[in-house]
């Protein structure tokens, strides 16, 4: 009997279809997002935290979508432009290049995450910090599925 499901009769699964066909699953991601949306860090280092995961995984639907709310939240051209290399930039404050350094031990699961942990603790309260991993756990969880199924940036 052939396979009537081989990849290239597949189509890709795009955002809106994925909350059509797991409407509980997209609405609990959106509830973790939220819950870390209410948490009482900045939005701005928040989508930072997105960006920088996004593009250690790349994702560009989850870039470009984080990209864009960051500019709404105000956070500056220059520092979008230079977050792939923040760590030579000077443009990031001592609380977000600790958030970055832990997004970046988390995103690559590193084992050794204790000195990025300690470099937290003069920033970040054990709630905030409780809240930074949740957001950087949520964003990588989105940049699996909208990897996995190829979710495009639309065309600009």
């Amino acid at each position: 009997m052939p396979d009537t499901h081989t990849p290239a009769s597949l189509t890709r699964i795009d955002r809106a279809d994925y909350n059509r066909l797991a409407p509980t699953a997209y609405a609990a991601m959106l509830a973790l997002g939220k819950a870390v949306a209410d948490s009482g860090l900045e939005p701005g280092l928040i989508e930072l935290v997105k960006i920088r995961a996004s593009q250690i995984n790349a994702c560009a639907f989850c870039t470009l979508y984080h990209s864009d709310i960051a500019r709404r939240a105000g956070v500056p051209q220059r520092q979008l432009d230079l977050l792939p290399a923040w760590r030579d930039a000077n443009t990031f404050s001592p609380r977000e290049r600790a958030a970055l350094a832990w997004t970046e031990a988390l995103t690559a699961m590193a084992h050794e995450t204790e000195a990025e942990y300690v470099a937290l603790a003069p920033y970040f309260t054990p709630t905030d910090i409780a809240f930074l991993t949740t957001a950087i756990a949520n964003i990588n969880a989105w940049n699996r599925i909208a990897g996995a199924l190829r979710f495009t940036p639309p065309a600009g």
